[in-house]
């Protein structure tokens, strides 16, 4: 990839080892000429933030002050003006066109360029590095096959999955019961360096590993969690059947890795590539209480550091997190000697395994990627009652009203890998979020173990 396609990951990657171990005020330092220099370029580039070209004397006074000047950005606002984002006049070779997987309840679109992407990719290889894993080292995925793809061409990616990124792939889409004994030996001729995948579909294969008796012969050095919460009693089941640590990671499509797990149990924040803040909210035990500062939980806003093809600034992805001081800046050096400021949790993120009429496992992602793509369904939920009775609700983009075919269609594969189940449809205005504040399209009611 450096060679064809000048490729930059490795070298993001060392300027990352360095930047990790610096103290907190050249850190901050470092942060603050790169957000000045974001500001500057947005109010003077992008037509969104071009109505804040007076805040140019507080940009130059102190740039983290002037950010807070800004409006928050939520996804729908993106949404309905993506292109006044757009960079005016920047010409970029490889623009890469992007888009959420809707687990916030609207899939969002957007750019990025390969410098941004690169810098992603290099925090993530960061903080597995972190845990003696590199690039090119043997990896199991517990994840999903693209749905999309013939035959021949799923061939093809199993392939290239295989050969050219030395991994291979347990689908978290159709975890069967009995294939158990097949994934442990095929993990074990594999031998990985490290397991990666969804934290439901990482935990359910593991309830099955134990219920099964058998484990691997070789035991990875890490197992990481990623795109959902990971719960502690999650984290404790996965341990035990894999027999090594389980290591977080919180990153979105929509915002690049944000932070890793260190092997002291510290979420360290990707710093270099985005500012991260909490937005006040009421703590539950106390609707009076405001928060937003010290070691206060609050909506996550981003500010990605390194995107000028579209930037986005104030950010918010959906997710509710406690930073460990205000503005990001530790209050004390995490015990692994990284310096980088800490997330302290991360709240409301989850997708539900689902229970086939056969006994198998379906993972929430499944029903997301068939719904991406029906241009007529703006949200839907999908709730699994009991392993008999489903509902669907739907919010069409004109009003209630969604495309009867797209419906149809979305019924049909719901059915047919669910199999024979009572489906009711719900046709709503507007998918209400969960108590944290995000939205929960897989849902399910009851235990499946």
């Amino acid at each position: 990839m450096e060679a064809i396609r000048g490729n930059h990951i490795r070298s993001y990657i060392s300027e990352l080892k360095k930047t990790e171990h610096m103290s907190a005020a050249d850190l901050h330092s470092f942060q603050l000429s790169k957000l000045q220099k974001l500001l500057l370029h947005s109010v003077e580039n992008v037509p969104a933030y071009q109505g804040f070209s007076h805040l140019i004397p507080q940009i130059d006074e102190d740039p983290f002050k002037a950010l807070k000047l800004f409006p928050l950005l939520t996804k729908q606002a993106f949404r309905n003006n993506a292109d006044s984002y757009k960079t005016v006049g920047k010409e970029v070779k490889d623009v890469i066109v992007n888009r959420t997987g809707g687990s916030t309840g609207e899939p969002v679109r957007f750019l990025l360029d390969r410098y941004s992407v690169e810098h992603y990719e290099a925090a993530r290889w960061r903080g597995l590095s972190w845990w003696g894993i590199g690039i090119g080292d043997r990896s199991v995925m517990v994840w999903g096959s693209p749905l999309e793809l013939d035959q021949n061409k799923l061939w093809k990616y199993k392939l290239k999955e295989k050969y050219l990124k030395n991994r291979i792939v347990i689908p978290a889409y159709d975890l069967d019961p009995g294939s158990v004994p097949a994934y442990i030996d095929m993990i074990d001729r594999f031998k990985p360096k490290y397991i990666y995948g969804y934290a439901s579909s990482l935990f359910t294969l593991a309830k099955l590993i134990i219920a099964n008796g058998r484990y691997l012969k070789n035991a990875p050095c890490a197992v990481v969690s990623t795109a959902e919460t990971l719960h502690d009693h999650q984290r404790l089941t996965i341990e035990k059947a894999f027999n090594c640590r389980t290591v977080n990671e919180y990153g979105a499509r929509d915002g690049g890795i944000l932070a890793y797990e260190c092997p002291n149990g510290s979420m360290h924040i990707s710093s270099e590539n985005v500012f991260i803040e909490p937005i006040g909210l009421p703590r539950r035990a106390s609707e009076n209480e405001k928060v937003g500062g010290a070691d206060s939980s609050g909506l996550i806003a981003i500010t990605d550091l390194n995107n000028y093809i579209m930037p986005r600034l104030r950010y918010i992805l959906g997710d509710i997190g406690i930073l460990s001081a205000m503005d990001g800046i530790p209050s004390k050096l995490c015990g692994c000697g990284v310096s980088l400021p800490i997330l302290k949790g991360i709240e409301g993120r989850e997708d539900d395994m689902f229970l086939t009429k056969d006994n198998s496992y379906v993972h929430g992602h499944y029903f997301n990627h068939i719904a991406r793509n029906l241009k007529s369904i703006r949200q839907f939920q999908i709730i699994q009652h009991d392993r008999d009775n489903i509902t669907l609700r739907i919010a069409g983009n004109n009003g209630n009203t969604a495309d009867l075919k797209e419906i149809d269609t979305f019924q049909k594969a719901i059915v047919d890998k669910m199999g024979d189940v009572n489906l009711t449809l719900d046709y709503v205005d507007k998918i209400k979020t969960a108590d944290s504040g995000k939205f929960r399209y897989a849902i399910r009611e009851f235990p499946i173990m």
